[in-house]
């Protein structure tokens, strides 16, 4: 038996059996999302008939115990096509509705969508989130088309953002990502994301689902595991990504560690890989890119310095134990810079990156307080980059993340060396 045969409760083993096979799949997971997925469901339902008509179609909601009635709207979510200039037709389309079983997060979320694939042959797939407010049917075309029509594996989202909305993002994901792998998929953590049900099968057969990725770093760890096993990865143009951003200083401790701890440890994964790559090439994007409206972003850079001041004065054991004294003595000496002179250069930040995955390569310290003492150092950098960029354009700022990310690739000789010989 394999090891994911026992996840799908004993309905879903029934529905799919009676579907049998599928052309596309469209997963959905969920959590007490009432407020908009209905929403959802409908853009997938017109996406779907718009741009695949007469394609055999699943639509799967792997729920996580939602009590706001969620499933049931999925359930009976339903479109009128008058007025949409979609031919008339019996729409191909089927809906699984299931809960999932597992550890609670959003991989496991995902874990039962790609054994629902698998067990349907489907041949697309795509994901999206439950939450977005943005969505519309052609990101049905943008997320299906590449693999349907183009032979792609993989398809990450390309949104327009603001400045200072993805922080984590812009200011370790992507230049990290982009360094060690070679590809520049500009939003690995995007969360609505493309692939082939080869992919798919791919990722059901590897052993992480009682690991912290199943938890969290779901969406990172997809994005890596396609780039890493040889896949042919694009991005597609979505527009803006609606949801509520939130002050890049306020709760993300979590979020960061989740992050960073999914990162570190595909690292670890991948070692073989990265290791022997230098530069990086860009991907191929699909979809008519134009300017949207984008929601403003406030920041609160006086919380983020305070952050990173305490954390100079109450972490330095800690972080002498992550850094290199070289790192470290630059962060002391923009200690005593005023708050409109505040910078933590591209280059000292690219070396706290790869000196904390080195760290955490060699259990410098535990690994749990490795993590939760980096918060305090992104902080600062967030604040290093709002400072800078405050008087720039979004597209201006992104000229900005883009020269951080060339650094990130002329500083991996540095992130090699500390990897194969760390001494703090």
């Amino acid at each position: 038996m394999r090891s994911l045969d026992f996840l799908l409760a004993a309905e879903t083993e029934e529905q799919v059996e009676k579907i049998g096979e599928t052309e596309l799949l469209v997963g959905i997971p969920s959590y007490n999302n009432a407020s908009t997925i209905s929403h959802v469901v409908q853009a997938v339902i017109v996406g779907l008939a718009k741009y695949f008509p007469g394609m055999r179609a699943v639509l799967v909601n792997s729920d996580g115990g939602s009590t706001d009635g969620t499933p049931a709207l999925v359930a009976n979510a339903s479109v009128d096509f008058e007025g949409l200039l979609i031919s008339a037709q019996e729409s191909p389309l089927q809906k699984i509705v299931t809960s999932y079983l597992g550890i609670p997060g959003k991989g496991s979320a995902f874990r039962t969508i790609f054994e629902i694939a698998r067990r349907l042959q489907a041949k697309a797939c795509a994901v999206v989130d439950s939450d977005l407010r943005s969505i519309t049917p052609e990101w049905m075309e943008l997320l299906l088309g590449p693999i349907v029509f183009e032979g792609y594996d993989y398809v990450a989202p390309y949104y327009l953002r603001h400045k200072y909305d993805g922080t984590i993002t812009n200011a370790i994901v992507y230049p990290l990502t982009r360094a060690l792998y070679g590809v520049r998929i500009r939003q690995p953590i995007g969360g609505d994301f493309g692939f082939s049900g080869k992919l798919a099968e791919h990722y059901v057969e590897k052993d992480v689902w009682n690991s912290e990725v199943a938890r969290f770093g779901i969406d990172i760890w997809m994005t890596t595991e396609a780039i890493a096993s040889g896949a042919r990865v694009c991005q597609s143009f979505l527009g803006a990504k609606i949801h509520n951003p939130k002050d890049p200083a306020r709760d993300l401790s979590n979020m960061l560690m989740e992050v960073m701890g999914a990162l570190f440890f595909l690292m670890e994964e991948h070692q073989d890989i990265w290791s022997q790559l230098e530069g990086s090439n860009p991907v191929r994007l699909f979809g008519f890119q134009y300017q949207v409206a984008l929601e403003p972003v406030h920041v609160n850079v006086d919380r983020m310095l305070q952050s990173f001041h305490q954390g100079l004065a109450d972490l330095a054991p800690i972080w002498e134990k992550i850094l290199s004294p070289s790192v470290l003595d630059s962060l002391r000496q923009v200690q005593s810079l005023s708050p409109k002179a505040f910078r933590i250069a591209d280059e000292v930040w690219a070396h706290v990156v790869y000196d904390a995955a080195s760290a955490y390569h060699h259990r410098a310290i535990a690994r749990e307080h490795l993590l939760k003492a980096l918060t305090p150092l992104y902080l600062g950098r967030v604040a290093s980059f709002v400072l800078e960029t405050q008087g720039l354009t979004s597209s201006e700022a992104e000229e900005r993340i883009e020269m951080l990310c060339q650094t990130f690739e002329n500083e991996k000789p540095y992130l090699l060396s500390r990897w194969y010989s760390f001494s703090s």
